[in-house]
């Protein structure tokens, strides 16, 4: 059991860590994310779908404040972000789940590059994952390196993300569903799905902590699925 000076220490530090902070939503000071935006994260899940018709369920919309946020994470490491961002992406799996109560249901996410989890030390996904009170299981690994998505169109998206992910399990028709951080196209979810399918999964939905306009408004004007 730590000593109440040591606690004394932690809590120090702790403090000196939140007076340096600023929020990762608009920047107030002394603070890891404040009231307004953590309430702003607070969004009913929206739910679009994949090129080849997957159900995906988002957490929330690829916003300026869920932006940010969602950077900090994966870019300054800002871990503490995980647990209000958890929230949302649990919101967004338990729309996923609903009416799956019988079989326990596989939560896999997207597999992390090599590359990326030694320059963060952590999966984004998996890390989500966990704080949303689910346990991730790492079923698909990366096969290939891929290129960088930004900046391709859903077609050049597919065809880069083709033949980038394996799985060494086999499946007996057990529901799985996926999660990401972000969905653009969903050419990522696609792909994850064939090669699960293809494993003897039965992939139910995908789910992600956010997705952006540009996903969101493709389905809407192809699906005429809305924001609830």
């Amino acid at each position: 059991m730590p000593s109440t000076s040591s606690l004394v220490t932690i809590g120090q530090e702790i403090l000196a860590l939140l007076l340096a902070a600023t929020c990762a939503g608009c920047g107030r000071p002394e603070t890891v994310l404040c009231a307004s935006c953590r309430s702003r994260l607070r969004q009913e899940p929206v739910e679009a779908s994949t090129p080849a018709g997957l159900r995906v369920v988002a957490g929330m919309t690829f916003d300026d404040v869920a932006g940010r946020c969602i950077r900090a994470l994966k870019d300054e490491g800002q871990t503490l972000l995980a647990r209000p961002l958890g929230a949302a992406l649990r919101e967004a799996l338990s729309v996923a789940l609903r009416g799956e109560d019988d079989d326990p249901v596989h939560v896999i996410p997207i597999p992390t590059s090599t590359s990326a989890f030694r320059r963060r030390g952590f999966r984004v996904p998996e890390i989500l994952i966990r704080r949303a009170g689910f346990i991730p299981q790492r079923m698909l690994v990366v096969r290939r390196r891929r290129l960088d998505q930004r900046g391709l169109d859903a077609a050049r998206r597919a065809a880069n993300v083709r033949g980038t992910m394996r799985t060494r399990f086999t499946g007996r028709d057990e529901p799985v569903v996926l999660v990401d951080d972000v969905v653009t196209t969903g050419a990522t979810f696609d792909e994850a799905a064939h090669v699960l399918r293809d494993a003897g999964f039965r992939v139910i939905a995908a789910v992600a902590l956010a997705a952006t306009p540009r996903h969101s408004e493709r389905n809407a004007n192809a699906s005429g699925t809305r924001r609830k």
